[in-house]
């Protein structure tokens, strides 16, 4: 049986990151929410985390899928794979058997 495992450099990494924070900030904004308000609905003690993440600097972390998928009215399942597809690019081709 052939591998086919990938290995993603820090260049292509950095990209999908910075993508999914601005899929993260385009939810936000459609909504209506500042980063403040999307910091205390997800319980981020500071609202420069939520700046971080859409910004590509930072990860949202996976304990907080569901939370942040609740603040921004989306469901749980459609947001996870959404963070899968920029955090976890091998594990959504897997799953999903498509490119992210």
């Amino acid at each position: 049986m052939a591998q086919a495992d990938v290995k993603l450099g820090k260049t292509e990494t950095d990209r999908l990151r910075r993508a999914g924070g601005v899929e993260l900030k385009r939810l936000r904004e459609d909504r209506g929410l500042t980063q403040r308000e999307l910091a205390n609905r997800v319980g981020f003690d500071y609202y420069t985390f939520i700046a971080q993440i859409e910004g590509g600097r930072g990860r949202l972390p996976p304990d907080r899928y569901q939370s942040y998928a609740d603040a921004l009215g989306v469901p749980h399942q459609d947001f996870a794979r959404l963070m899968l597809r920029y955090y976890e690019p091998v594990t959504y081709r897997l799953l999903f058997g498509e490119n992210p």
